[in-house]
Formats: C-alpha cells, structure tokens, sequence
C-alpha cells in the first residue's frame, strides 16, 4: 500500500484551476492503469475555458456557489446547474464541460480517469486513427 496525504502533494497552476496529481503518470503514487487528483477552481487559477477530453468522474469536495455547464461544443452548453459537497459527475468521452463560481466562490473537487493516456483530445484522436 502507498498513502499519501492531500498536504504532501505538490500542486500544479493550469489556466481555470489548480490540480495535484496523486496516482497516475506523472503523479505522486505511480499507475499505468488510472488517473486521481484533487482540482481547485476559484478566482486563485483564473478563469476556465470550455474543454473535452476522456471520460472522467468527478466528487465534489466542497463548493460555494460553484456550477457546471455542459454541451456538445464550446459555444453550446447549457444551463448553470449548481453544485454542492457530495455530489458526482460523469462525464462521457469528449463531452464539453466548463467549471465555474460566483464571486468570492470556489469548487474543490477529486477527479478520477480509467487510464493514464489518452486522456487529452489529442491523444485521444491519435489513438484512434493510429
């Protein structure tokens, strides 16, 4: 068994929020077979962009007036569905998905991958041409 406590992981600043990247590539704890981490949105990281890559489960950790939107593209996602502590999201293969808060807000969330490659669209499209 390897343990590792959420303090101890180095986190990374990426455009929309903060990530620390626990098992998988790259991570704390090495797999080849599946990603975790914890990601933070709030004002700290910026705001987020719409974007797609594999299919991805989230945890809500805690949210203040944090929300979602999804679609079938970036300029088509749908209502604001407000998000609470408890909740889990799944999201398909390259559905478009954009995190978000209201002022002074913020979501922590832990998300979960079933790989480590071909997570980005990308890789994903490569893989599947290649």
């Amino acid at each position: 068994m390897e343990l590792v406590a959420r303090e101890a992981v180095a986190g990374q600043v990426l455009p929309g929020r903060a990530v620390q990247k626990v098992v998988g590539k790259n991570s704390v704890i090495a797999s080849g077979r599946m990603t975790m981490g914890f990601a933070r949105y709030s004002a700290e990281a910026g705001p987020m962009e719409p974007h797609q890559h594999a299919e991805e489960t989230v945890y809500v950790i805690a949210a203040q007036d944090g929300w979602v939107r999804t679609g079938s593209g970036p300029k088509q996602l749908g209502e604001r569905i407000d998000l609470a502590a408890g909740m889990t999201m799944h999201f398909p293969e390259l559905e478009w998905h954009l995190f978000g808060y209201g002022e002074g807000g913020f979501l922590d969330v832990i998300f979960f991958y079933g790989q480590v490659g071909n997570i980005r669209p990308e890789e994903i499209a490569s893989a599947k041409t290649g």
